[in-house]
């Protein structure tokens, strides 16, 4: 039975389509690993079937179920402009354990990690690869591992750390705890940052890197309060300004292979005539709410946050006028319609790395270095620079000023105001208005039912 089963993940990795399934009884899944990763040609294959996953998988598609759509409603930068009962749940905070949309934003992520498991056994059972893509291929499936990972234990809390494609001994998995979760993705990084190296492969940057890697390494720091080292990590992909560097014109920021992105999805990854991302797809508003193919908008309380001559304001958010209402979407992704492709969706960009050396800095009393980083995003998009000559300035403040960067800047991108919420502890806090009153056990989601009723070892999270 294992055999078959594993035989069936190498073929869907593979994306190996035959009319029907044929059993082929081999007494040891090694085996089988040695023949399907016969060549670094088809370990390639698996690699990039990890990564087109990514672009269909309900958590990281940037769909209605994804962490970009569903995190951004827990937060304040969203309204629904749907009666989706599943989105609304996730609005007001109040998510049942059976949520269709909580059930598909876990087991989808747990599905990346699956094949990446999946892939990792394959490298390490075949004699048919080289060294060198053997390392390279290894190093990419730890990073999404991680990736995956990082999403699982911010939104979910304690989560079970799946090693393997067994299905007997994945069954009954406890949770982790968060600092093991976090030890575990903080040693998948470390791996990945010490193989990958620093070029993209034919200048598409849908693949890891090391700086890939270091890049969410930084961000796993910050929310750590390890300042010292995620000052470091940015630090090293911000000098890197043969690679990266923040781009003036913000329509250029989202194209596919833009000079600010350290790490995109091609939406090529969900089928031969997928050309625009998801993103663009749901958000842009062309017809009026409510609309169940447009499920929500831009709040007023997010709105409020920029001031008039914010030109993220100008560029990066698009209004509907129903003649008797406007609703505001984000326009970051501009392209709806094509027969090419012209955007990737964006995961990793450099902007976030500005601001994570910013924070970092504050939180070590280096004051004027923190708002010079906070004046590069600032001028970008045409506000005032702060002045950091003031010896009245305060570390309180140039924090503030910095939560305030990161929601403008970071709106509807992987659920950054949430996380940023929590970790600051700003989730509680009576000064922010989210769509309904919270407590402690509102700040995780659920552990879906139906993953509890087929491993009883799992506990519910409190409050559900």
């Amino acid at each position: 039975m294992k055999t078959r089963f594993l035989i069936v993940i190498i073929l869907f990795l593979l994306q190996v389509s035959c009319a029907k399934f044929v059993e082929i009884e081999v007494p040891d899944y090694k085996i089988i690993s040695k023949t399907v990763f016969s060549s670094d040609e088809t370990a390639e294959r698996a690699v990039l079937g990890i990564y087109n996953e990514l672009a269909k998988a309900d958590f990281s598609n940037g769909d209605f179920s994804s962490v970009t759509t569903l995190s951004e409603l827990s937060a304040d930068n969203f309204n629904t402009t749907t009666l989706n009962y599943s989105m609304i749940e996730f609005e007001q905070n109040n998510i049942s354990p059976n949520n269709s949309y909580n059930l598909n934003l876990w087991s989808s992520a747990y599905k990346i990690i699956y094949m990446c498991n999946a892939v990792l056994e394959g490298l390490e059972f075949s004699e048919g690869i080289s060294s060198e893509s053997r390392t390279k291929f290894s190093g990419e499936a730890k990073f999404v591992r991680a990736f995956a990972y990082f999403y699982l234990v911010n939104l979910y809390g304690e989560v079970p750390i799946v090693l393997t494609t067994d299905y007997r001994k994945n069954a009954v998995l406890h949770k982790s705890s968060i600092e093991d979760v976090y030890g575990f993705i903080i040693n998948d990084l470390n791996d990945a940052s010490t193989v990958l190296g620093n070029n993209y492969i034919a200048g598409e940057r849908i693949r890891a890197s090391r700086f890939t890697a270091m890049a969410l390494l930084a961000r796993v720091y910050l929310f750590l309060e390890d300042w010292e080292m995620a000052e470091v990590l940015s630090n090293e992909l911000i000098e890197s300004s043969e690679n990266y560097t923040l781009l003036k014109n913000l329509d250029e920021v989202f194209l596919a292979n833009s000079k600010e992105a350290i790490w995109q999805i091609s939406p090529a990854g969900r089928g031969p005539l997928s050309f625009i991302t998801n993103e663009a797809r749901i958000f842009i508003l062309n017809s009026p709410p409510p609309n169940s193919q447009k499920p929500v908008a831009l709040s007023d309380d997010f709105l409020n946050s920029f001031n008039e001559e914010d030109r993220r304001l100008v560029q990066w958010i698009g209004n509907y006028n129903t003649g008797n209402q406007v609703f505001h979407y984000p326009y970051k992704y501009k392209v709806n319609s094509s027969s090419v492709i012209e955007e990737y969706s964006m995961v990793l960009r450099l902007a976030e790395q500005y601001l994570i050396r910013a924070e970092a800095r504050a939180y070590q009393d280096r004051l004027s270095a923190a708002i010079t980083d906070l004046n590069k995003i600032r001028e970008r998009a045409q506000l005032p620079s702060i002045s950091s000559s003031t010896s009245s300035i305060s570390r309180e403040s140039v924090l503030d000023s910095i939560q305030i960067e990161r929601r403008r800047e970071l709106f509807t991108e992987w659920g950054h105001r949430w996380l940023d919420l929590k970790r600051t502890g700003m989730a509680l806090s009576p000064w922010i208005s989210l769509n309904s009153n919270i407590d402690n056990s509102d700040l995780l989601y659920p552990i879906p039912d139906q993953e509890i009723i087929k491993n009883p070892n799992l506990i519910q999270n409190e409050g559900y």
